[in-house]
């Protein structure tokens, strides 16, 4: 169906030329329309003729159309008006193999203008260009994470235990929220050393990048003993739970506030395995 809407579109823009808002081109879509209408039944209105034709002139290359992806799928990337993001997304939908409703979330919270905005630049843009990400940590963290599926109080205290109960009940979408290649391994996980007892929130592994991801949930502003905790469990990690081939593993704190700069004076300048990032519990709006 793809690619029958991208033959019609292209058909329609060799009809129309650059004359479609003019008097003849609307003549033109008219006739095309009564024509398909008569000859297929609906799905040709004007106003699907005018989507068919953008596509075609948004993706102008019928090779580089995606079999994988559906008419509802392009429909939402057509809406994404930059080049860079409308490949970026169109690239993480085929890899993650995500719904049409996934995608449409993922445009809607900003999820590549808040890539952009987090450490690695340039990793990012690299990323439009390749289908699989390079072994780099910053990759899979955000400096920001949108929770609006859990339908959280914008501004009223909630236990760390309410929030990670809401998360694993909305795992799917948390996941979603994540990024690419994150599976759930335990909740809670325990271990002790000189009978003091510790308990890593949720862990999670990526398999894209070979290690094991392990969250912390505050529902406050981030402090140093939380970022020194934090420093315990990924050693712990790191000396005895990974496996042969997996890479060091990665620590990220999501809080509700915290200090860039704290975290910079407490971590290392060389730090590559704990991150802080926030979360909201609403979607940012999009500017017009």
């Amino acid at each position: 169906m793809v690619t029958a809407y991208w033959k019609i579109g292209k058909s329609i823009s060799d009809a129309c030329r650059e004359n479609d808002r003019a008097a003849y081109g609307k003549q033109v879509l008219q006739y095309i329309s009564k024509r398909m209408t008569k000859e297929f039944g609906k799905g040709f209105d004007l106003s699907n003729l005018h989507n068919m034709r953008r596509f075609y002139l948004t993706f102008p290359i019928q090779d580089a159309l995606r079999p994988e992806l559906s008419w509802t799928h392009y429909r939402s990337l057509m809406k994404v008006p930059d080049a860079k993001a409308r490949a970026f997304y169109l690239e993480e939908c085929t890899k993650s193999g995500w719904t049409s409703y996934q995608l449409e979330r993922q445009i809607n919270t900003m999820f590549y203008q808040r890539l952009l905005a987090s450490r690695d630049k340039e990793s990012v843009a690299e990323e439009i260009q390749t289908t699989e990400p390079k072994p780099e940590y910053e990759q899979i963290i955000k400096d920001t994470y949108v929770l609006e599926f859990l339908d959280l109080p914008a501004n009223e205290h909630f236990y760390e235990s309410s929030l990670e109960q809401a998360l694993i009940d909305h795992l799917q979408k948390f996941l979603l929220e994540l990024g690419c290649g994150f599976s759930f391994v335990v909740r809670q996980k325990h271990f002790n050393v000189d009978e003091q007892h510790f308990y890593i929130g949720l862990v999670f592994y990526n398999y894209i990048l070979n290690c094991f991801v392990l969250i912390d949930l505050k529902t406050g502003f981030l402090t140093h003993q939380d970022i020194g905790q934090m420093q315990i469990y990924v050693n712990y990690y790191t000396r005895y739970q990974i496996n042969e081939g997996d890479n060091p593993p990665v620590g990220l704190l999501l809080c509700a506030q915290k200090s860039d700069t704290l975290v910079q004076l407490i971590l290392p300048e060389d730090n590559q395995q704990i991150y802080a990032a926030k979360y909201i519990p609403i979607c940012p709006q999009r500017k017009n």
